[in-house]
């Protein structure tokens, strides 16, 4: 990078090319160790998707999806050794449904579906984490992490060997130690290969990854504070091999250790705190540390893609102190899961937040899954299909990199549905009926083993269930829906299709679910579909939602409860002022951020959620930083990675751009005032003469 960049993180990357490609050897032959020769193992690809688990919740999740797809290879290649092993597990849902997800079909000779098998990241303050997933009780699961050599565990104790105390500022700093000292000075060398691999190599051609899912809790303190760290350094690293145009003559693109500007694409998917319910009590301290990580999401969303105030926007050095953790965070709530439950349950107050959950990771599990088979782009259907269908050709997508660079940016939701089809008749679907399904609460589908709904609800449950009802009663008329902000002010949406192999969908359904998602969502600047062939059992479809979840009730619920608790001046605290006016700044055509100060202290307060005498811990962590880090240029304080006032104000910016989005319509124009139903020239323009040429 050039030495005239300005530098306001302090992110360590690696600057030596050899060591890069030295490092990300020792990773390929950690994860290809079959390949013995040195030509094989240096011709060997990384695979395109790599899961990281931050956090106990994070890394559990990361291992769910990682064994369910190793799972289901296996289930192919050797069906009869796994069935009764199988058949065992009861309690493991998500096995059952990416079973029967999967087509089986050994008599028509066909190679099985192809199934990514990502890099699987896993880490954890805790020290014990390797004796955590290797004693887990789940069955299989020994077997797995002896064969799944694509796990790989970042031990990361030698910075800190307890976890984060539910303190995400204190989970946000152990990160920056552990990503701002040299790995170099790592006793553990495996940590050394890892960085090379998630942030010294994204973009370069020797490291073929290019989507990277970060999974995480937002209510701890480990997941929520460190994930955000993470996805900045790594974001940090290939924005400077972007904005490096000294280009060496000996990098020809042929050649590994050449820089090829790809873009890569990386997600939080975020697990939110359960927020309400009658026999759910969950710690407020959840609510505040989800409302942190959203509301710095926020502000850093703002800046990289909104600001205006911001000079040179195009200038490198501008770019690097804005830049934001991921190009997109999902967000999947833990409250709603209880609906499944409760549809499952004779008793639907009998839930614990441990069925939730395990009932959260299943619906992660298959949004993953889904999303790692939808790599390629089916050429059964021709650009004339598409056509009879009302879809243009450049409107579909495949799903890699590129194209949810391009497509998806800010907070997401997913709504998902399938169903199982008849292969021999190819009109047995209700379209109409799938689409509800995805867009509903949660619920259980018995005939697919599926979790379907939305992954966030747009508005409070009964209130949500109420409007579904008349949207359902009225033949799916869109005007019962889409005056929700979720709906209205959504900017862009993916729907994936996936199919069965010899499974042709009709034109005529195609339309009909364009038609559904055009009236939806009335004012989204872009739509893309995205279709698979081949990769399931059923007919599945997946809408990917963006930017608009930021305006539903759980994310304002979220952000709100942590400001007013971490910012809010004594007088204010306890009642609903802030509420009101926050609800004000948004809607209101003018914000005056004087207005906001009125209330707000300028810098967050990290004891309010703390027990315990917060001065008394920030030097602890301090010195920690000094004896591991001991350049003194390089040090950072706890208080200068406290949010302040200016985040908070951008994150109001950005729910006010989101709330006011909308797009304008085309109209057709016409020079012939006889034609009806177009806009022409009024009647008083034509009395206008023309100007005389002058003589």
């Amino acid at each position: 990078m050039k030495d005239s960049l300005p530098i306001e993180h302090l992110y360590y990357t690696e600057s030596s090319l050899e060591k890069i490609l030295g490092n990300l050897d020792k990773v390929r032959q950690n994860i290809f160790p079959n390949l013995s020769e040195e030509k094989d193992l240096l011709e060997q690809s990384f695979p395109s998707v790599c899961l990281i688990g931050l956090g106990r919740c994070g890394s559990n999740i990361a291992l769910d999806v990682a064994t369910l797809v190793y799972n289901s290879r296996n289930h192919y290649l050797n069906e009869l050794e796994y069935q009764d092993q199988l058949a065992q597990e009861r309690e493991f849902k998500p096995m059952r449904w990416i079973k029967n997800h999967l087509p089986l079909d050994s008599g028509n000779g066909d190679n099985p579906v192809f199934l990514i098998e990502p890099v699987v990241l896993v880490g954890d303050l805790d020290k014990d984490i390797a004796g955590r997933i290797k004693y887990s009780s789940q069955a299989g699961r020994q077997k797995f992490l002896d064969e799944y050599k694509k796990l790989q565990l970042m031990d990361l104790s030698e910075v800190h060997a307890g976890g984060a105390g539910n303190a995400p500022i204190l989970g946000q700093y152990l990160a920056k130690i552990i990503l701002n000292k040299e790995t170099s000075s790592f006793r553990n060398e495996d940590w050394r290969h890892i960085h090379s691999y998630l942030v010294d190599s994204c973009g370069i051609k020797a490291n073929q990854s290019r989507l990277y899912f970060y999974i995480f809790s937002a209510g701890g303190g480990t997941g929520s504070g460190m994930a955000s760290e993470f996805g900045l350094a790594q974001q940090f690293s290939y924005l400077s091999k972007t904005f490096d145009y000294q280009v060496s003559p000996s990098n020809q693109p042929d050649k590994r250790d050449s820089f090829v500007f790809e873009p890569i694409f990386t997600s939080g998917i975020c697990i939110l705190p359960n927020i309400s319910g009658s026999s759910i009590e969950v710690s407020e301290a959840l609510h505040i540390n989800a409302g942190r990580l959203l509301c710095k999401y926020l502000s850093e969303e703002w800046d990289f893609s909104y600001n205006v105030e911001r000079e040179s926007n195009d200038a490198p050095e501008d770019v690097m102190k804005r830049i934001r953790p991921w190009n997109s965070m999902m967000l999947i709530s833990n409250d709603i899961m209880r609906y499944v439950e409760q549809e499952e349950s004779d008793n639907g107050k009998d839930i614990d937040v441990n069925t939730m959950e395990k009932y959260a990771n299943q619906y992660i599990s298959q949004q993953i899954f889904n999303i790692l088979t939808a790599q390629a782009v089916t050429t059964d259907y021709d650009e004339n299909y598409f056509r009879r269908a009302g879809i243009d050709i450049s409107e579909t997508v495949r799903l890699d990199a590129n194209d949810l660079f391009m497509s998806m940016a800010g907070p997401v939701a997913v709504a998902y549905a399938e169903s199982v089809v008849n292969k021999s008749v190819n009109d047995d679907v209700d379209i109409d009926e799938l689409f509800f399904r995805s867009i509903d609460l949660p619920h259980f589908n018995r005939d697919t083993q599926a979790i379907e709904g939305i992954s966030i609800l747009p508005i409070e449950s009964q209130r949500y269930k109420q409007s579904l009802k008349k949207y359902q009663d009225s033949q799916y008329n869109a005007e019962e829906l889409n005056d929700l902000h979720f709906f209205k002010h959504c900017s862009s949406v993916i729907s994936i299709i996936s199919l069965p192999k010899d499974y042709k969908l009709s034109f005529m359904d195609l339309n009909k679910l364009k038609v559904h998602i055009n009236k939806l969502f009335p004012n989204t600047t872009l739509k893309r579909y995205a279709l698979v062939i081949g990769a399931s059992a059923n007919l599945s479809l997946t809408t990917l939602v963006a930017k608009s979840p930021c305006l539903s009730d759980d994310f304002l619920t979220l952000v709100v409860a942590y400001i007013k608790r971490c910012f809010a001046k004594e007088e204010y605290r306890y009642n609903d002022d802030i509420d009101q006016a926050i609800l004000r700044f948004i809607t209101q055509d003018e914000f005056k951020p004087e207005e906001l100060q009125e209330f707000l202290w300028e810098f967050e307060n990290p004891a309010k959620i703390l027990d315990t005498n917060w001065y008394a811990i920030k030097p602890m962590y301090e010195k920690k930083y000094r004896e591991l880090i001991g350049e003194a240029d390089k040090f950072v304080s706890i208080n200068d990675i406290r949010l302040d006032f200016k985040n908070v104000e951008n994150a109001i910016k950005y729910l006010r751009e989101i709330y006011r989005h909308r797009i304008s319509k085309t109209n057709i124009l016409s020079l012939d005032n006889d034609a009806d139903g177009v806009i022409h020239l009024s009647p008083g323009l034509h009395a206008i003469e023309p100007v005389k040429d002058s003589k």
